[in-house]
């Protein structure tokens, strides 16, 4: 590994003083699951790498006044998994959270990590998608709140500037009579990434579908919303019928390519079962069932 420098900031203003001299040579760690074996493996050479684990705002986890929840970037996979009330409220992050590599991993795995890796295949990117949650960024020029639709731009590239950190995210409170699910496909059971994951997100009203939302990983360069599918189920009865339609649709949000894990017709055989799959769980959860 090559030698860096180590900065360790106690408050958030130190911590973008350093990113403000350092720029495009800096890296922040939190948990270190993904940034220590690029390192290892000399795809990043950081000439100053910012420990983040002095910086107790980063790790907030808590209910806002509009009965959401701010989740910050440094709160692990391990705590969302657990956390009785991110399982109750939004049961597709929390489940996302419980597929991140083995325990140990997910103690130290930071939700802000798996976002700002840029992962196709990051797990809890297409739940904070469906659940319409916002990206909270502190730079020199104050913050801003970023749909977390539109802060990807490409493989392992945000909208972050390298000026600017991730602070939080901001994640609305459910919608009356909603549920959602997150299911993925891998080749082995546990320890591996995705293939394709699938997060749906449903509310019900008036005996129909009020809202939609299906979110897409591993199926192109950044993970993706299934809009044509999500404007199917709008207004219409939650039949099986219309899921299977909405699964169809699903389809063509993907962009997947072919690889050692898996060929694009493959994928796209996955996000139409995993969106049927997703979709009927949400429709449970939104209906009163577990």
């Amino acid at each position: 590994m090559r030698r860096f420098e180590l900065a360790v900031p106690q408050k958030i203003d130190e911590c973008l003083a350093v990113l403000a001299q350092r720029g495009p040579d800096a890296r922040v760690v939190a948990g270190g699951t993904d940034l220590l074996p690029q390192l290892k493996n000399h795809l990043l050479r950081p000439a100053c790498v910012i420990d983040l684990s002095g910086l107790a705002d980063l790790r907030v986890l808590e209910r806002d006044p509009g009965g959401g929840f701010r989740i910050g970037a440094a709160v692990t996979a391990r705590a969302l998994e657990q956390h009785a009330g991110i399982r109750a409220a939004h049961p597709a992050l929390a489940e996302s959270a419980a597929l991140v590599g083995s325990v140990q991993i997910r103690n130290l795995a930071t939700l802000g990590g798996n976002v700002c890796n840029a992962a196709p295949s990051a797990d809890m990117a297409p739940p904070l998608m469906a659940l319409e949650a916002e990206a909270v960024i502190v730079g020199p020029r104050g913050r801003r709140r970023v749909p977390l639709t539109e802060f990807f731009v490409g493989v392992r590239r945000t909208v972050l500037a390298p000026d600017e950190l991730l602070l939080e995210f901001a994640v609305p409170a459910p919608l009356p009579r909603s549920g959602g699910s997150y299911l993925r496909h891998t080749p082995r059971r546990e320890l591996d990434i995705a293939v394709v994951g699938v997060a749906s997100q449903v509310a019900l009203a008036d005996g129909v579908c009020g809202t939609a939302r299906i979110a897409l990983a591993a199926v192109a360069p950044t993970p993706v919303r299934a809009t044509a599918a999500e404007q199917a189920l709008v207004g219409q009865p939650l039949t099986p019928a219309a899921i299977e339609r909405a699964a169809e649709l699903a389809v063509q949000a993907a962009r997947p390519i072919d690889d050692q894990r898996g060929s694009a017709e493959f994928r796209r055989h996955l996000v139409r079962v995993l969106t049927r799959r997703t979709l009927t769980r949400a429709l449970q959860r939104a209906s009163g069932g577990s």
